[in-house]
């Protein structure tokens, strides 16, 4: 069961300014659905052959979710470098759990977050 929504509202407004201001986290670069804003959502993202595995803490009805899925693509900056992804798609946890690292697994236990996000790096 992913974190309620209304926690993901207060972490997108305190928590990720924070995170944000101090320039260590992977930070994911979309396009708002809507608005057409550009919006920079810090978060974990996992390495995985041909692309990038985000865990979806608060399900794929998020914003940022939900703007990724509706662009088919966003921007990633990881380790000083950007890099272009794309095919966005929800998998389940089996699959996940086949290119997630042992160690990332327990939490997701935990929390029993069942959704994740999968991209893929853009050709050339």
């Amino acid at each position: 069961m992913p974190m309620p929504l209304w926690w993901g509202q207060i972490n997108k407004r305190v928590f990720n300014p924070l995170t944000l201001a101090q320039g260590k986290s992977p930070v994911l670069t979309h396009v708002g659905r809507a608005s057409g804003r550009t919006f920079h959502t810090p978060l974990d993202a996992f390495p995985v052959t041909g692309g990038y595995l985000f865990i979806l803490v608060y399900g794929s009805r998020s914003d940022w979710v939900r703007n990724i899925l509706a662009a088919g693509s966003a921007r990633l900056l990881v380790d000083g470098k950007e890099v272009e992804l794309t095919a966005p798609r929800v998998i389940g946890r089996d699959e996940a759990f086949e290119a997630l690292p042992t160690k990332s697994r327990r939490p997701v236990r935990v929390l029993r977050i069942t959704e994740f996000l999968r991209m893929d790096l853009a050709a050339g």
